[in-house]
């Protein structure tokens, strides 16, 4: 079923003759037209339009992230990290990255950014964010019964510069435990 809102608006006023043929204005004559709003159709496409535009937004994030984390995975690789996991995912949510370094197990935030977003990639690693990897470290470890020995917290903050080109930072030990 259709809706219409409707808002009345006056269009003219109409004119009545005297017996003198003045014409005079007759406010209880006022026509009023409806003047029609959205309908449900018009208002759900709206809706549609902006929920695909942000649902076009998150898949574009999710591309720029995922070739952040890739990036990120071949710059370890080359510098001598051994990758265990990649989305390690748990109760307390996803680990970007965990590898191994000599002895220390390290866990990987990676945060990616396009040349268009303002602010450096790193900062969007908030307080809370890090107390949810130490959660997540903790469930690794407790899963995979891992010997104690060192653990890290690392971030990599990938920054795309346009074209093929982008700006790669490794802060190493960035966070640990009550940071």
């Amino acid at each position: 079923m259709d809706t219409a809102l409707a808002t009345p608006a006056p269009t003219h006023t109409s004119e009545t003759t005297e017996a003198d043929g003045n014409k005079t204005e007759n406010d209880a004559d006022k026509d009023t037209a409806i003047k029609p709003g959205k309908t449900s159709d018009e208002r759900l496409k709206k809706k549609s339009d902006v929920q695909k535009k942000a649902q076009r937004s998150r898949d574009r994030n999710q591309r720029l992230g995922k070739l952040g984390e890739e990036l990120a995975s071949v710059y370890l690789s080359e510098n001598g990290f051994s990758i265990i996991e990649r989305n390690w995912k748990c109760n307390s949510g996803e680990a970007d990255i965990i590898a191994n370094e000599e002895d220390t197990l390290v866990f990987i935030e990676v945060k990616t950014r396009s040349e268009a977003y303002p602010g450096l990639p790193e900062f969007a690693v908030t307080a809370e964010r890090r107390a949810r990897y130490e959660k997540i470290a903790i469930s690794y470890l407790t899963k995979f019964k891992r010997p104690s020995g060192r653990v890290r917290f690392d971030v990599i903050a990938v920054r795309m510069t346009g074209g093929q080109q982008c700006l790669l930072r490794h802060h190493r030990d960035a966070f640990g435990a009550g940071e």
